[in-house]
């Protein structure tokens, strides 16, 4: 069994940073994939980035050279750097994660924390 736990949302103006936290307990995580998915309002939810057990990154077109994931093995968490948000960034952003290399579908995923509420004004 897995938790995650999320936290580092709020309220920014456009092109201010925020950076999302999650950190994981439980079940080995270090070979786990770990992903950030967002749900806007009445939108399905969209993987945003991900990284691999190995430390592959993968982002989203939209949030590419903005958005930046990592995770420190050391502390069981990993991090979403968001940078010069825009106001369609907004949404409650969600920790994944599951013992797959890479998974871009959330039905690939058994393991997800509360998620945590970023909202962009213009």
């Amino acid at each position: 069994q897995v938790r995650l736990e999320e936290s580092g949302g709020g309220a920014v103006q456009a092109g201010g940073s925020l950076r999302l936290s999650c950190v994981a307990s439980g079940d080995t995580f270090n070979t786990y994939a770990m992903a950030w998915f967002r749900q806007a309002p009445g939108k399905e939810r969209e993987w945003v980035a991900i990284i691999s057990g190995k430390g592959s990154t993968y982002h989203r077109d939209q949030v590419k050279r903005r958005f930046q994931i990592s995770r420190d093995f050391a502390k069981d968490t990993v991090y979403l750097q968001m940078d010069n948000l825009k106001p369609e960034d907004t949404g409650v952003y969600y920790c994944a994660t599951e013992n797959i290399s890479v998974g871009w579908r959330e039905d690939e995923y058994r393991y997800w924390g509360q998620g945590t509420q970023v909202t962009v004004s213009s």
